[in-house]
């Protein structure tokens, strides 16, 4: 038994020294395979279904993701010009996903360490929210002080959930749980009890836009707030209103929708230095591939933003 788990750890060692990489038409975009340009962000597909409560499917988000963003349009308006031409964007070959939580988290801590060392962006597609804790282990080592940019319908605020420590309930307490980490939310519309002495507890280093004050959301003082932090983006897909995003495990009404997102993300991106981003809780719908083409834009946008919006 314990050879076979270091025959595992030489195997995915290998893995992580080779970096292997889907061609780029099988990758994120479908680009052209003659397209050749150094890349300065690598998408992850990282497909962990784990602790899911309602909904299921988030272990097919990754691949519906990619094979939905082979229909986005490469030339953007706004920044006027094909983006991915002046990033540079790998896709990363999927691999098998260990069925012990912890041992899942602890390799996409380590994949994302080691984009981290050759000094590329990383973007994690899921799977479910639990993911958020693992992929940012080595931000955290890295950075004096990281801030969580955090869209999502729940606080995931609990210290567990169903008995499960890492449970996507518990998402974002996870992440506190280095205490080198802040987190701002938007689109919080769901917490419970249990959740708010912890809130009140922490509220130095936990600021939330209220979905239901969306009215009245500052964003200058938004803007205040991420001015010159170091920041990693972690998108739960039922932050969304649940009008636009149905195909998700725990699908919201009162969330954000697609013009107020992009606007608070520029606001971050023209203000602060984005490290590293997820997006997760996609559960694909067959029949409505409309949802998984809007979190390939999103992911698109945000690569694109990240590396030309000024």
């Amino acid at each position: 038994m314990a050879n076979g788990k270091i025959e595992q750890e030489k195997i995915f060692q290998k893995y992580l020294d080779k970096m292997n990489y889907l061609s780029n038409k099988q990758g994120f975009l479908g680009i052209d395979n003659k397209f050749k340009i150094k890349e300065k962000a690598i998408v992850v597909p990282f497909g962990l279904e784990k602790t899911v409560s309602y909904g299921g499917g988030t272990r097919n988000g990754p691949k519906e993701i990619i094979k939905a963003s082979h229909q986005v349009e490469l030339f953007d308006e706004e920044l006027n010009c094909e983006p991915y031409k002046k990033i540079g964007i790998k896709t990363l070959k999927p691999f098998k996903i260990d069925k012990n939580i912890n041992k899942a988290l602890d390799k996409i801590s380590k994949i994302n360490g080691e984009i981290l060392n050759k000094k590329i962006f990383p973007l994690t597609l899921g799977g479910e929210h639990s993911i958020t804790p693992g992929c940012i282990a080595p931000f955290t080592k890295r950075y004096k002080k990281l801030c969580l940019l955090h869209f999502d319908a729940h606080a995931d605020l609990r210290e567990s959930y169903n008995g499960e420590k890492f449970s996507h309930a518990s998402a974002i307490k996870r992440c506190l749980d280095y205490k080198n980490v802040s987190v701002i939310s938007f689109g919080i519309r769901n917490i419970s009890q249990s959740e708010m002495p912890y809130l009140r507890k922490n509220s130095s280093r936990i600021n939330i836009f209220w979905a239901k004050d969306k009215k009245k959301w500052n964003l200058n003082k938004f803007k205040k707030m991420i001015k010159n932090k170091t920041v990693y983006l972690t998108f739960d897909v039922d932050g969304f209103d649940s009008s636009i995003m149905p195909a998700t495990g725990t699908p919201e009404p009162g969330g954000i929708f697609w013009d107020e997102t992009l606007e608070i993300i520029k606001i971050a991106i023209k203000n602060s230095n984005i490290v590293g981003a997820d997006i997760n809780e996609l559960a694909p719908i067959k029949g409505f591939n409309s949802y998984n083409f809007l979190v390939a834009k999103l992911a698109y946008k945000i690569l694109s933003y990240k590396f030309l919006y000024k």
